[in-house]
């Protein structure tokens, strides 16, 4: 196969493709059955023609019919006035219209068969167009349903490629959260520990300690203070037995001092009463 006749094998190739691309079924079919229909017109338009000239015909027999009659009538007067002439030539103008009248009657034959032939293929051809028609429809209807069905196989093909897509970034935003996360909490370790504070402190270990050393001894000694003032030392605690017995005899003083109050105002009451 030369060059140029691959080109052109190549070239017929694209074009039927485009042309299968592009032709739609159904409208084929619809196509297909106006074409039927216009058939089946012109076949009724031409029974219709075929009916006309033969009632036409029929008219045309139907005065011969009375011509004859009109002739034999002639003939029949012409007898009773004894004018053989007359009614021989009534009789050959009857002659001539019977044999008109006889081809007329083969005329008319020829067309009924012409009809009735033609109406027999008008109703054959109906019924083909009736079935043609039905099997159109259910033709359509299967292919609507096929390419609705493509339609969504291609959307579900296009939509598991990008649920793929989406699954793959699902897991990459997933990977990242957890890495953000976990810095997240390495962070507030780090700044639980104060290793933000040593980092950004200039001192080194030993210093760190020195002063951690003297913040406990001013701790100490401000506790020591708090204490005196209020009354606190830091003596031996005393036993349970010499605790009771001080809160007792601490209790029972008290007391007497509760009991002195009482009298000094009912003594104070008293005098009131008698001024």
């Amino acid at each position: 196969m030369g060059i140029l006749s691959r080109a052109s094998y190549v070239i017929r190739s694209k074009i039927n493709s485009l042309l299968n691309r592009a032709e739609d079924p159904t409208e084929t079919l619809d196509y297909s059955y106006e074409k039927m229909r216009d058939e089946l017109q012109q076949v009724k338009q031409g029974i219709a023609d075929l009916t006309t000239q033969k009632k036409r015909l029929e008219i045309q027999k139907r005065r011969l019919e009375e011509n004859v009659e009109k002739h034999n009538e002639q003939a029949r007067e012409a007898v009773r006035q004894d004018r053989d002439d007359l009614a021989r030539r009534a009789l050959e103008k009857k002659q001539a219209k019977m044999n008109q009248i006889e081809e007329l009657e083969t005329q008319i034959a020829n067309l009924q068969d012409t009809q009735d032939n033609l109406v027999d293929k008008k109703n054959e051809l109906q019924n083909r167009i009736e079935e043609f028609r039905t099997k159109k429809e259910t033709m359509k209807a299967r292919y609507e349903a096929a390419e609705a069905s493509s339609r969504v196989s291609e959307a579900m093909s296009g939509v598991g490629d990008e649920m793929g897509d989406v699954s793959r970034a699902l897991e990459r935003a997933e990977d990242q959260t957890d890495e953000m996360e976990a810095r997240s909490a390495a962070m507030d370790e780090l700044v639980d520990t104060g290793a933000f504070d040593d980092a950004m402190s200039d001192k080194d270990s030993i210093d760190r300690e020195l002063e951690t050393g003297r913040t406990n001894a001013e701790v100490d000694t401000e506790l020591e203070t708090l204490k005196t003032e209020m009354g606190k030392s830091s003596a031996p605690v005393e036993s349970d037995e010499e605790t009771s017995s001080a809160d007792v005899d601490e209790e029972l003083e008290e007391m007497d001092v509760a009991d002195e109050d009482v009298e000094a105002e009912l003594e104070e009451l008293k005098n009131e009463d008698d001024a």
